[in-house]
């Protein structure tokens, strides 16, 4: 699970903190991850039990059953073997707030609301507003 960057700040830890669970007794198959980095943690607003909601209806604990989510994702044993053991936390199910539109699409975006804008004001100028 990735915790805000400062979920411990009162605590020194200011940096990006990581937890993890194992099951005792049984090998590990796939690690799933849990997101919860983007919250933005601060004296006044700090972590409490309800960020971790969404954490709790997702993993069956009678069950071990691990269910995927915008915050929450799966990979197997042999894809982090492949890594070289490295667990980095990488969401690839987070919904992506960066825009992706060329600037050609929106230079036609602005360009047309532009022409709706004129044509507004053409219309108001006629009444005499």
């Amino acid at each position: 699970m990735s915790l805000p960057p400062k979920a411990f700040v009162n605590a020194g830890a200011a940096s990006k903190t990581n937890l993890l669970f194992f099951t005792k007794g049984e090998p590990t198959k796939k690690i799933w991850y849990y997101d919860l980095s983007d919250f933005n943690i601060t004296k006044k607003q700090p972590l409490t039990v309800e960020h971790f909601e969404d954490f709790f209806k997702l993993l069956d604990p009678s069950t071990h059953e691990l269910s995927e989510s915008e915050r929450s994702w799966c990979v197997s044993v042999e894809d982090i073997q492949a890594k070289n053991y490295d667990l980095k936390a990488v969401n690839q199910n987070r919904k992506s707030d960066e825009d992706l539109r060329t600037p050609e699409e929106l230079l036609a975006i602005i360009e047309s609301q532009a022409e709706e804008i004129g044509g507004a004001l053409n219309v108001l100028r006629r009444k005499g507003i």
